[in-house]
């Protein structure tokens, strides 16, 4: 029994290297979110049996957990460069045909050939119509559409696109040669019952699950989303000092338990060549 209660432990400890690893590797990512594995023990005994004399029988992977907790804002003085300073994710769309839906906190924001705001992979980022006050007026899902930066004032195509300005409530204006400056939309960013329970997809992105709940989208700065930082990317929070320490952890662990394992190797060699 020894053997596979050491060997669960080998398994659990490789898992936890595997976890920190993924962590120090993606320390330079934006946006990315550091993840902790949890275990949990393995016991087991008849209802009659007295259980002061049943050893655990080793431990197993309850979970991964990720950790949202905020990342460092770092300054690059590109407009469409977007960081979240508080909860919330920025609401993407995919292109044609699948179209899905995704959430992220990495806001390098690029222009595409079509003038449409895309993100690093690709994936369009998400407004919601405001009015002349920049107040969104619809926080329905289905009323979002994509962010396309105009070439031209729509009142006078003569004029010309001269400014893209962003604020904290996520509010887009456009400024042009005429003078006029029109709101196109406002970001629209999610927020979630259970950020824990999104699933991964790579790239600091995320999709909705049964876990998490469904998106709530709203404007940025309102109930429980932060405000948006134009100009700013949000690093990966993860800390290399801690993660080097938790490294240092696991690797004991393994150590440990391979050792259990020689040692019982050992105790069972010792009782097969005993001679009567």
């Amino acid at each position: 029994m020894s053997f596979f209660t050491s060997l669960s432990g080998l398994k659990a400890a490789q898992t936890d290297l595997n976890v920190i690893s993924n962590n120090v590797a993606n320390v330079s990512s934006t946006g990315f979110k550091k993840s902790r594995a949890m275990f949990g023990d393995l016991f087991a005994a008849a209802p009659t049996q007295a259980t002061k004399t049943v050893a655990g029988q080793g431990v197993r992977l309850t979970g991964i957990t990720q950790q949202f907790t905020q990342g460092t804002l770092q300054g690059t003085d590109k407009t469409l460069d977007l960081a979240i300073a508080g909860d919330g994710f920025f609401t993407v769309k995919g292109q044609p045909p699948r179209q899905d839906t995704n959430y992220t906190r990495n806001g390098a924001f690029s222009v595409n050939q079509n003038r449409e705001v895309v993100d690093t992979v690709g994936m369009k980022a998400q407004l919601l119509p405001v009015d002349a006050n920049g107040v969104a007026t619809s926080t329905n899902a289905a009323d979002m559409f994509d962010f396309v930066v105009p070439d031209v004032d729509p009142t006078d195509p003569a004029a010309l696109l001269t400014n893209i300005s962003i604020n904290g409530e996520g509010v887009v204006s456009a400024t042009f040669s005429n003078g006029n400056q029109v709101n196109i939309g406002a970001l629209a960013v999610a927020s979630f019952t259970s950020v824990e329970g999104l699933r991964p997809v790579g790239d600091a992105h995320w999709q909705a699950s049964g876990d998490s709940g469904p998106a709530l989208i709203n404007q940025a700065a309102n109930g429980p989303l932060g405000q948006i930082r134009s100009g700013s990317l949000e690093l990966a929070n993860v800390d290399i000092t801690e993660e080097l320490v938790s490294l240092i952890s696991a690797q004991r662990n393994f150590q440990a338990n391979a050792q259990a394992i020689e040692t019982a190797s050992t105790l069972s060699q010792t009782i097969i060549n005993l001679q009567v």
